[in-house]
Parts: structure tokens; C-alpha cells; sequence
């Protein structure tokens, strides 16, 4: 029997930056909702069992309706997000198959997450109970004080720009989860969780094409990787 791995697609989040009234998990990129991609992807992936979105409950209908159009049948159920991404990825977990053994929480507003890039973190999660996707860093990254003085340059060999999905053992996460208390809000994503733990995440490599959708800006850079990768298709 193959190891039931459920995603946690958090989609709960605002557009506040995008300057739009639309959850940008919904906004059109090449005619069709970003959601419809991050959908299909993990939908194809061969190691993943469920799907469950978290959500704004006014979203519920328009998510169902994209799932039906574009055939996943792995989405089990929707949940409403919480007031923070932290609360949302709680409540996304809570709702899990109970069969579920690992999470891969994914961040519904990276669209362009690739059939591979799932297969390949969630097969080292196998291995390791807890990994992620991150790029190297190509940027000279500076550490200044709060009077914005630059106080070091870490070596860039050494950092990496986490991406999602993020693939966890669940028990190992859930008591993450449970050790975190009422400080869960101060994680800023779910390895923070289990480094809390003194454990340790392996790092797998990523794509730059793997962008999260944040301003207008990355609206227009998606839709271009996407007619990228249709063109080499063709």
C-alpha cells in the first residue's frame, strides 16, 4: 500500500497588495484561475493522495466549481482559513484524511509549482520526515540593525529562498503544532514549526519559475512562464 500523503493548499490569504478585490488565488493568468493550476499540479502528482484547500468561505463555490471543471478528484474537502496563514495551515490539517501520514502544504498562490518539483520533496520527506523546496540565493543578502546599518553578509552558499510545498511526517507536525502553543502566529512558515523541535529539513532544489504570486508584477512574470512552458509544448 502506498503512503497516504494529503496537500493542504492554503488559499485563505488577501489581495491587499495585488490591488484587487479578487482572492488572487483566483485571478486570471492566461484565462484560467492560478488556483486551476496549483490544482491540476498536485492533482497529476503520483504521491499525493488528497487535496484539501483552505479557503475564504466565500470562495467555497468558486474553488468547488474549478475543481469540478478541471477534473480533480483528489479534493476532499474546503476549509475555512483562520485569521492568520498560520491558524489557515492548522485548520487545513485538522481536516485531513485520518489515513494521512505526511502533509504537503503548498501556498495556493504559487501556481506554477511543477509535477516534478511535488514528487521530488515529498519522496525526500520519506526519507527525512521533513523537506522542503528552496532555490539558491542569487541576491548579496545583507544583516542590518534597526538603525538600517549593515551589520554582516552571510555567504550565499550558505542561504536559500524557501519555497512551498513543505512536507512534513504529520504526527512530527502535529505536535509542532502543539508544542508552538499560542505563539503559533510568530512562525513565519511551517519548517520554522520543526526547527522549534531542534529537528532537521532537508532542502530540496527548486525552481526560480516557482514564484508566489504577491503584486500585479508577478502577475505579468507568471503568465509568461506559463507561455513558455505552452510553447514547449507545442
Amino acid at each position: 500500500m502506498s503512503t497516504f500523503v494529503s496537500a493542504v493548499i492554503v488559499a485563505a490569504g488577501s489581495s491587499t497588495r495585488m490591488g484587487s478585490d479578487v482572492s488572487k488565488q483566483l485571478i486570471p493568468l492566461l484565462g484560467q484561475p492560478a488556483i486551476a493550476y496549483t490544482l491540476r499540479a498536485f492533482e497529476s502528482s503520483k504521491v499525493i493522495s488528497e487535496i484539501v484547500v483552505v479557503c475564504r468561505e466565500e470562495d467555497f463555490a468558486a474553488i468547488r466549481n474549478i475543481a469540478e471543471q478541471n477534473a480533480v478528484s483528489k479534493l476532499s474537502t474546503l476549509v475555512a482559513g483562520g485569521a492568520s496563514r498560520a491558524e489557515s495551515v492548522k485548520n487545513g490539517v485538522a481536516a485531513v484524511n485520518s489515513q494521512a501520514k505526511y502533509l504537503a502544504i503548498h501556498d495556493g498562490a504559487r501556481p506554477l509549482i511543477s509535477v516534478e518539483e511535488i514528487n521530488a520533496v515529498v519522496e525526500a520527506a520519506f526519507d527525512t520526515e521533513a523537506a522542503t523546496l528552496g532555490t539558491f540565493v542569487t541576491d548579496t543578502i545583507k544583516v542590518v540593525d534597526d538603525d538600517r546599518r549593515i551589520v554582516s553578509t552571510p555567504p550565499r552558499s550558505t542561504l536559500r529562498a524557501v519555497q512551498t510545498p513543505q512536507v512534513f511526517d504529520r504526527e512530527m507536525y502535529e505536535f509542532a503544532l502543539e508544542k508552538a502553543g499560542n505563539k503559533l502566529d510568530s512562525f513565519t512558515d511551517d519548517c520554522a514549526l520543526i526547527e522549534n523541535l531542534g529537528m532537521q529539513i532537508e532542502v530540496v532544489d527548486g525552481s526560480a519559475e516557482n514564484i508566489k504570486l504577491t503584486t500585479p508584477t508577478d502577475v505579468l512574470i507568471a503568465e509568461s512562464i506559463l507561455r513558455k512552458r505552452e510553447q514547449a509544448q507545442s
